[in-house]
């Protein structure tokens, strides 16, 4: 402890060097009128003292964006916590500062983020959107607040999106599965509860897909917990011994695959299981899981960079989809082998 010694302000640097504050301020921010003289005196103070400028403090003097807000349902999901990943990379490397705002899945909760967004002066927002509509995004524009919306088509003066293809491919899945010889095995959309937008989109394309095909299917709700899951399908598989089984997330699959394991089933002879939200667990799990995957990393650099050249007013397109693609693996047959 002896070692730490006080954080140097700039009122000991200007007395160090024999000049006024304002003069510090100019030299720190590369501003106004400095003789030359003058210049390499404070930078010189500055060094010798390891004076550190603070971020917060240039961004008020330069009028520079800097702080940007960043609203997620929660950061405790892997893909979640790998788009704050993206998006902190490419924040750094501008010299933004995010400010974070979690919601639970709650309308109510989400919507009062909005409210703390607008009242912390953010310069930017990014929007995991899973449970505001397009009245309340719109309500952070009206602020002049430029916001890039993640999961959410919607689009304005200072809105930008990004989209996921999940239903799509989802529906692509549910097609190829009947246009298969052995496609006798009914389908099984697992319900999470509080699952949110993106959850719900894919469970409205799996529906509509088996009604275009006239094709029987069920729905099972689950708690958002792998050991309740688990146990579910524990009960579930001492009745059922088959089945086509779509899960949101790669730890409801893997309660479906050791459920059906555990019970005596094989996967993915009799039990097939796939996960919508594919993450680095798809791999780690016994047999491997089939998953949908969207590189969420590269989504929080996409949102970063949108949202920097729309705060520029150069951001071209507004709107960009990337594609979920389907990773087989071990989980479901593989038609390819």
């Amino acid at each position: 402890m002896e070692n730490l010694k006080d954080r140097v302000t700039i009122y000991q640097v200007a007395q160090a060097a024999g000049v006024s504050l304002a003069t510090v301020s100019r030299v720190i921010n590369k501003q106004g009128n400095v003789t030359e003289a003058t210049r390499i005196k404070v930078e010189e103070t500055i060094n010798r003292l390891g004076y550190k400028p603070s971020g917060l403090a240039q961004a008020l003097a330069t009028n520079k964006t800097t702080n940007i807000g960043v609203i997620i349902p929660s950061a405790n999901y892997v893909y979640i916590s790998n788009m704050l990943n993206g998006i902190s990379e490419v924040a750094k490397s501008k010299g933004f500062v995010l400010t974070l705002f979690t919601t639970s899945h709650s309308h109510e909760e989400a919507y009062s983020m909005i409210e703390k967004v607008i009242t912390t002066h953010v310069d930017g927002a990014i929007i995991f959107d899973d449970e505001l509509d397009e009245g309340d995004v719109m309500k952070i524009n009206s602020y002049s607040v430029p916001t890039i919306v993640v999961n959410n088509k919607i689009q304005g003066d200072k809105v930008g999106c990004i989209t996921f293809s999940y239903s799509e491919t989802l529906k692509r899945v549910v097609f190829d599965h009947y246009a298969r010889p052995d496609s006798l095995r009914e389908m099984v959309f697992v319900h999470v509860h509080d699952g949110g937008r993106l959850l719900y989109k894919c469970e409205k394309a799996f529906i509509s897909a088996h009604q275009t095909l006239n094709k029987p299917y069920k729905v099972i709700n689950v708690d958002d917990s792998y050991s309740r899951t688990y146990s579910d399908f524990v009960e579930y598989f001492k009745n059922t011994k088959e089945g086509i089984f779509v899960a949101y997330r790669d730890s409801i699959a893997a309660a479906i695959e050791n459920a059906a394991t555990d019970a005596g089933l094989r996967v993915p002879e009799d039990v097939e299981v796939l996960s919508l939200v594919g993450t680095k667990y798809a791999n780690i799990v016994r047999p491997t899981l089939t998953a949908f995957h969207v590189d969420m990393i590269e989504v929080g650099k996409r949102a970063m960079y949108m949202l920097s050249d729309l705060m520029q007013h150069n951001l071209l397109e507004k709107s960009y989809k990337f594609e979920a693609q389907l990773i087989r693996r071990n989980s479901t047959i593989n038609d390819e082998k």
